[in-house]
């Protein structure tokens, strides 16, 4: 089942059983859904349904952050919006894991001892497979202590 699917069989739940913050919450996460699959022109990957969920949860974790102070009530809804979008965002990898896709990414490249000039390689390789389920910047300190 898609995200799109999901998030709309979880909104008629939420109206169901009145929960208003909920459903909004839930109604914004659909339309940023649905307005990246028009802009596609076609069905998202599960990969771009993740980075389009992502985004939305930075976006209001950086609302709440610019809310000015005495707005509680602007810091209360966006608190509540994250623990939702957060339901439908996968754990990202560990780092274990991603140094363990990085070495696969090497072994694949056939490269045993990286230096800087092959991080540009590395990168294009492996940030396709990593992308959505790991921050690029955690990525970008693994490959850099991997390099002689």
């Amino acid at each position: 089942m898609s995200k799109i699917d999901e998030v709309r069989k979880q909104m008629q739940e939420a109206m169901k059983n009145h929960d208003k913050e909920r459903k909004d919450a839930l109604s914004m996460l659909l339309s940023a859904l649905k307005n990246k699959a028009i802009d596609k022109r076609e069905d998202l990957t599960e990969a771009e349904e993740f980075e389009v969920i992502k985004k939305e949860l930075k976006q209001t974790q950086e609302t709440m952050e610019m809310a000015p102070e005495g707005r509680d009530d602007i810091k209360e809804q966006c608190k509540a919006r994250i623990a939702v979008y957060q339901e439908f965002v996968p754990a990202d990898m560990t780092e274990e894991e991603i140094t363990a896709i990085v070495k696969e990414v090497l072994a694949g490249l056939g490269i045993e001892a990286p230096t800087a000039k092959d991080k540009g390689k590395i990168m294009k390789e492996l940030m396709p497979r990593v992308k959505g389920r790991a921050d690029g910047g955690v990525v970008n300190k693994i490959v850099g202590s991997l390099m002689q």
